[in-house]
């Protein structure tokens, strides 16, 4: 194990143990043999930082045929990597294997499952078979046996139009549906609240998650991992992990009036759940092919979507924004004054975390952080098919994606989307777009999983809920 070797003999090297993360005695032993054998010395392993956020793992050699001293040496190096808190003992590892070729299984246990052993963390693993299952498992689990939970899942790679990249770069779910990284963090979260005695049909101040969540992509294109590692890498999440680095994240609620819909990171409501909506219905094609239809036939029957925002703006000042950033603040004089727009709207999305990933570099959401307690609410208006394309086209460059006239954007701390039901609903709209049922249901675009609801919205950002590993 180990992508590079350094043997040190006669020379000095000084290795901190806070880049340590195994140590093991090193034996030389017959083929076939698989205890016991002549002792080399000690081996440690350390994880490295190189270039663009990648991390890796390195094996250092020591030398020496003294027993005495190898068994002493080891010891005391245990003893100080056993003291880093942070640092897992056991984890629950969720492998959605996907439909592609059963990817997401052969890179956890061909380079995953390998460092886990060798930094001796406890795995319990569970393969997902359908969609739901890691909610179920997590319902039922007893969290307090393990000091993380770890998902490693597969998304398959995007082709298609620059434009994708405003709804499709938002999916962090496996595009064979089995699991999703979502809804292990709402399992999380919902275990968390239910182990707490809470409502679950009425949570205004839920409890954070009791233990971190990793998240290990074996695909190509996903946007927490992104947004967490900077890089899509396999390795280098295995080590964030191995390594105890934790960042606390904020979460959402997505809820009625009545009842808790789900914990979630981001969401759309308008063209990026119309466009998702349709795909769904047509999963019976490939799944690029599914994509970009209808991404191209929402477009090309691009309607905008009446409704009522009301939202609670955060009284903060905006780190990290330039002048030709066209962002809308406002400071009101009671932090609990409501602020309210209505009209028709092409994309309504509301974000808690950037959303960072390669189709995007600025990110969906590039003037939220990661746990600032804040949301970026991105309100489309009308506007011709040609303006809306430009702005979609922004997201896969570098320039502001927001710098247009009909495009305005808020930071919140709540948000409720009240739909204007429509009477007499088109049969094309209906059929193509499936924007509403005869029932009123809109679609929502919750973390790349479609969901349908008729009532108002209400979305709360809480605040460092949840911390995971990056």
């Amino acid at each position: 194990t180990g992508d590079s070797s350094i043997n040190l003999q006669a020379q000095e090297e000084i290795i901190e143990m806070k880049d340590v993360f195994s140590v093991k005695l090193k034996r030389r032993r017959f083929v076939g043999q698989k205890k016991g054998g002549t002792l080399l010395g000690i081996t440690i392993f350390k994880c490295l930082n190189k270039e663009e956020n990648k991390l890796t793992d390195c094996a250092i050699h020591l030398n020496n045929l003294s027993e005495d001293h190898c068994h002493s040496w080891f010891r005391h190096l245990k003893e100080i990597l056993n003291g880093f808190q942070n640092r897992p003992k056991s984890l629950k590892v969720f492998v959605n294997p996907s439909s592609h070729k059963r990817e997401a299984t052969h890179v956890y246990y061909e380079q995953v499952a390998p460092l886990f052993r060798l930094a001796d963390i406890k795995t319990d693993v569970t393969v997902t078979e359908y969609e739901g299952h890691a909610l179920s498992v997590l319902k039922e689990c007893e969290l307090q046996a393990f000091d993380g939970i770890a998902l490693l899942y597969l998304l398959l790679h995007v082709e298609g139009t620059v434009c994708g990249a405003f709804l499709f770069c938002n999916r962090v779910v496996c595009v064979g549906g089995d699991g999703s990284v979502s809804e292990v963090a709402h399992g999380l979260l919902l275990k968390a609240q239910i182990d707490a005695g809470k409502d679950t049909d009425y949570i205004p101040t839920p409890v954070r998650a009791p233990v971190p969540l990793g998240v290990i992509p074996a695909g190509t294109t996903n946007i927490l991992a992104y947004t967490l590692h900077g890089i899509k890498h396999a390795v280098t999440a295995t080590l964030h992990i191995i390594m105890g680095h934790i960042q606390p994240v904020d979460v959402c609620t997505f809820s009625t009036p009545t009842k808790l819909l789900r914990f979630g990171f981001s969401a759309m409501f308008g063209f990026g759940a119309r466009t998702l909506a349709l795909a769904e219905k047509h999963r019976w094609m490939p799944s690029n092919q599914r994509k970009d239809f209808a991404f191209i036939k929402t477009l090309a029957d691009l309607k905008p979507e009446e409704c009522e925002l009301s939202f609670l703006p955060l009284r903060i000042q905006q780190e990290d924004s330039h002048e030709n950033d066209k962002i809308t603040l406002l400071y009101l004089g009671s932090k609990d004054q409501w602020h309210k727009i209505q009209g028709h709207f092409l994309n309504v999305s509301i974000m808690a975390i950037p959303c960072l990933c390669s189709m995007a570099p600025r990110g969906l959401a590039p003037n939220t952080r990661l746990n600032n307690g804040s949301m970026a609410l991105i309100v489309v208006q009308n506007t011709s098919r040609t303006e809306f394309i430009k702005h979609l086209k922004r997201y896969a460059s570098v320039k502001n994606q927001f710098n247009f006239p009909f495009v305005e954007t808020y930071t919140v701390q709540e948000v409720k989307v009240q739909p204007q039901l429509k009477s007499g609903l088109d049969a094309k709209e209906n059929r193509y777009l499936n924007a509403a049922s005869a029932e009123g249901n809109y679609p929502w675009n919750i973390d790349g999983d479609l969901m349908k609801e008729a009532s108002q919205i209400h979305v709360r950002v809480h605040p460092q809920l949840i911390n995971l590993y990056g």
